[in-house]
This record gives structure tokens, sequence and C-alpha cells, in this order.
């Protein structure tokens, strides 16, 4: 694969193809606003042939061994390491973030691969005793079948990752509609899958209007599970259409993480993880810290020295080596910013730092803090999904915790304490699927990912992601 940015096809049968009408979009780095490349538009026409691959793929890998599957799996790892400097310019060039993040995020989805790779070999199921000897009672795991997976531009590689470890490792095939604002460094990711010798229909990748595929695929008999990342009301929706015909769904959706910082907190570190944690991707992440709660006797410090790292940090070209933040995915992003920003100056609150747009080419957006925003702030209510935080003080841990579990956001938490008790109060009361005490979030291959409440349902990691792509069949026999 060469350096320069390439335009994207439809993956189909292991073939890259053109659109049957030849229709593509447009795909604009965010740092520069220019085109750098087109992607393909796919048809009703491209689906039905993606799908019957997807049928067909599902066929022969629920027959593959395990063994084999591993292998694959693992070669596939190995070739996206070797592959992971080309892919991660891509990845800048269309999504923005600075090119170690998005290296970063390549080496992670090569270890995620191989962890789900290996997790195959230990999907057992068990034999139950019989109400007497003439009787034999098995219970199988058996991969549920095609998946149809729906994934989002901020993370273009990781998310995909997320799905297809356990889809792959479980028997399963995967068609996946991956993100028209991000198609290169996906196909190149599935391009490595190919390479190490899956066979074709296994995967598929398409890209296009996304209600028009939506629509059309869940609703296909071919598909039996839908896995989807992104906002909580199209999470909903798609679980509706899902509903209407039987199929289980896995949702990862939108988060509010608050952040508690308790008196006996050591600010020095709190300030550290949580600042790196918000502005990761320049804030365009789910697990992304946003409500910063912090006891009224650290308010000062905390604030004092998270405006210094804030104002410390290059925002700029991904492709800059000492660029620490990169744009915003498109405008529309940067407009949400300014609409947060616009809601902070008429409900109030203290900016010590950002609030605004830097330079008028590309999608930068200062990094920011905004102290004592109303309660009824966008802010404080809605996923800002940016480089923009608030801070609100309080006295008691209780207060914390309640303002932690108002919203109907669940997805992750993060807590500063040097205090065993305060540990334990805070996992029991939190409501969150993901706490992260004295660090920022660190998910990897074998711990569950998912969230609670509107954050969404089922796990995209650990034994309990291959649980989900697998159906328990009882086979009893008697007389033989």
């Amino acid at each position: 694969m060469s350096f320069h940015y390439v335009n994207t096809r439809l993956l189909i049968n292991n073939e890259w193809q053109d659109a049957a009408d030849g229709r593509t979009l447009a795909v604009t780095n965010p740092a520069t606003g220019q085109e750098i490349g087109r992607v393909a538009h796919a048809s009703v026409t491209d689906l039905d042939k993606a799908l019957a691959a997807t049928q067909k793929g599902f066929e022969i890998w629920r027959a593959t061994s395990v063994v084999e599957r591993q292998r694959v799996m693992r070669e596939a790892a190995g070739l996206l390491r070797a592959r992971a400097d080309e892919i991660a310019r891509l990845m800048t060039l269309e999504q923005g973030k600075p090119l170690a993040e998005a290296r970063g995020e390549i080496m992670s989805c090569a270890a995620m691969t191989e962890w789900f790779a290996d997790e195959g070999r230990r999907v057992h199921g068990r034999i139950v005793p019989g109400s007497n000897t003439a009787s034999h009672q098995m219970v199988l795991k058996q991969p549920i079948g095609p998946v149809a997976a729906f994934t989002p531009w901020n993370f273009p590689i990781n998310q995909i990752a997320r799905k297809i470890g356990p889809a792959l490792a479980t028997g399963c095939s995967f068609l996946c509609k991956a993100p028209e604002e991000t198609p290169a460094s996906p196909a190149a990711f599935l391009q490595c899958f190919v390479d190490a010798g899956l066979p074709p229909g296994v995967v598929g990748l398409v890209y296009g209007d996304p209600a028009e595929i939506s629509d059309y695929v869940i609703a296909h008999p071919v598909i039996r599970f839908v896995t989807f990342t992104g906002s909580t009301a199209v999470g909903k929706h798609l679980s509706a259409k899902a509903g209407a015909h039987m199929k289980k769904v896995v949702m990862e959706l939108g988060g509010h993480a608050p952040v508690i910082v308790a008196e006996d907190a050591d600010v020095e570190v709190a300030v550290k993880a949580i600042a790196a944690a918000k502005y990761r991707n320049a804030g365009q992440v789910c697990i992304a810290p946003t409500r910063f709660l912090v006891h009224e006797s650290l308010a000062k410090d905390f604030q004092t020295a998270y405006v210094a790292f804030s104002e410390g940090l290059k925002v700029g070209d991904g492709l800059n080596v000492d660029t620490k933040v990169g744009p915003l995915v498109n405008e529309r992003r940067l407009q949400a910013m300014e609409t947060i920003m616009a809601d902070i100056e008429a409900k109030g609150g203290e900016v010590v730092t950002g609030g605004h747009r830097i330079g008028d080419v590309g999608n930068f957006f200062a990094p920011t803090l905004v102290v004592n925003p109303s309660m009824d702030s966008m802010l404080f209510n809605e996923e800002p999904f940016g480089p923009i935080a608030g801070l609100r003080t309080f006295r008691q841990l209780d207060e914390a915790i309640v303002e932690a579990n108002r919203l109907n956001y669940g997805l992750s938490a993060y807590a500063f304490t040097r205090s065993f008790k305060n540990v334990q109060t805070l996992a029991e009361r939190v409501e969150t699927g993901m706490l992260w005490v004295n660090q920022p979030a660190a998910p990897t291959g074998d711990l569950p990912f998912g969230g609670v409440k509107d954050s969404g349902l089922g796990s995209e990691g650990g034994h309990e992601a291959l649980e989900e792509h697998l159906i328990s069949k009882v086979v009893a026999v008697t007389g033989i």
C-alpha cells in the first residue's frame, strides 16, 4: 500500500468493487477542508450481492475448525502490525487524529484481534446429567449467524475490531457498514483479513446512505445479529428495527462520563489522567470525561493545573509530529461546539480556557474548560463529543454520586481517591458500565465494554462478547 490517500471501493466476496451504478461520495481532510478522495456508494443491487456472499461465507466459516479460525485471525493481526504506519497515515488524513493516536489505535486492534482469536478456542458447551443412565444431554454453543455491523468515524478501525473479533472467533460471518467520512482505513483493516486467507464472503464492507443501508440490511433474512456504535437516538431506532424481526442486538451508545475527584485525591494524578482522556481524539470519544465533579477544597488547584495542561497542548494537523489535538471530523461537529458555547453564554458559566474556534481553515476547536456551568446547560446534559468540559464542586461524596447518576447515560465514569472505602462506595453506587479509578480509560479485548441505561445493551469485550454471538442448543438423546 502506498502512502497517498486511495479511493475506497466495496468489499464483496473478497473482491473490491465499484458500486453497481457508479455512484461515489467525497472524502474530506478535516484539517484542510479539501477533498482527498472518493468512496463507493452502495445501491440495493450491491447490498443484495453482499448479503448473498455473507450467507455463503457463513456456511463456510461455521464449518471451519477453531484452530484454522485462530490461525487466520492471528495472521491478520500480524499484517495489521506490519502495515500500521501506512494505515495510520490514511486514518489521520481522513479522520484528523494525530498520527501517534492513529498508530496506537491500530496496534491495540491487532492485540484485540489476537485475544479474540485465542479466546475462540475456549468456547465450550457442557454435558448435563440425564434422569436415567440411558439419557444423554448436551448443551452445544453454535454461532448465531451472519452479523451486520454499523460503525462510526471516531475510531474507524477500533470500532470494527471490537465487532469483528468476537464474530469471527465464534464462526459468524460479518458484513460492515463503515463510515463514509473515514472509509480508507477500515478498508485497509479488512484487507488484512482477506490477505490472511479468510474465505470469500466471510467479511464484507459497504458504504452509502446510512438509513437506506440499515433499513435494508437489518430487515434482510440473511442477517441474524445487529451491532451498532453511535448515538443513543440512532441506537434505539436500529434496535426497534431489529426487534421487529426478532434479531439480537448489541448497542454501544452515547455517554456523558462524570469525573469524581474526592477530597483525598491526588490532584496532579487526576489532572494528568483526565485531561489526556478528555482531549484524546479531540474529545470525540464516547467514554470521554465531561462533567468534572471536584471537591470544593481541591477545585482551585485542579482548575489551575487543568488550564495549564490545556493551554500547553498543540492543536493542529494530525500529520505534524508535535500535534496533540487534531481537528474535529467535520463542520457539523464544529458548529455543535459553537452551539454549546452559545448556550453557556446564555445560561451562565465561566470560560476559563478555550471556548472558540481556531483559525478559519479546518475544523479546529480550542481545548475548553467551563467552570460552574448551569445545571440545565447543554454541556451538563447532552454529550458534547468534542474538547469541552465543565467543572462544578461538591462538599459530600453523596452529592457527587447523585449528580453522576442524574443523567440517563451510564457508559463510563472516572474517580480519583486514595481511600479504599470510597472506591467500594463508588463501585457499588455509580451507575455505569465501566468505572476507571485513578487512571484514564484503558479498555482492552479481555474486558467487557458496554454501558447501562441509555448507553447501550450487551458487551463488545471480554468473554461476554463471544457469548453475545452464540446460541445454546440442547441435544438430548436416549435409547442409544
